[in-house]
């Protein structure tokens, strides 16, 4: 089985590669995304397949920078830094930075939660 850390970099990878299907294949069917305020964002695979989805569609330019040098990981628990860039999505700014706490259950990340100015 993946390590929490190589979970989350095939993740990043997909994200970058706005390979939906890889992207989705890293996280849990009852994946919970919550905003920093612990808003639930997304609830399940099928709404995270559609909000990616969009995403990917509408951001060419989509990137993910993640300063690894700053990750923290604590058994299941990955946290990263990541600046993204390439945001052309409704709602959302061009880029930012956040602040990403991911948990990664059984080789799947089933819990994440933002923090930063918007909705990443």
């Amino acid at each position: 089985m993946q390590s929490s850390e190589d979970v989350i970099k095939t993740h990043l990878d997909a994200y970058n590669a706005r390979d939906l299907n890889k992207f989705a294949a890293c996280y849990a069917p009852e994946i919970v995304i919550l905003d920093g305020q612990g808003n639930q964002i997304i609830k399940g695979l099928e709404v995270l397949r559609g909000f990616y989805g969009k995403l990917f569609d509408q951001s060419p330019e989509l990137h993910v920078n993640v300063n690894t040098t700053k990750r923290i990981v604590v058994g299941q628990i990955v946290i990263d830094e990541e600046s993204i860039s390439g945001i052309n999505f409704e709602g959302l700014p061009k880029e930012g930075r956040w602040a990403m706490v991911n948990r990664v259950a059984n080789g799947k990340i089933d819990y994440c939660q933002f923090f930063g100015p918007e909705s990443p």
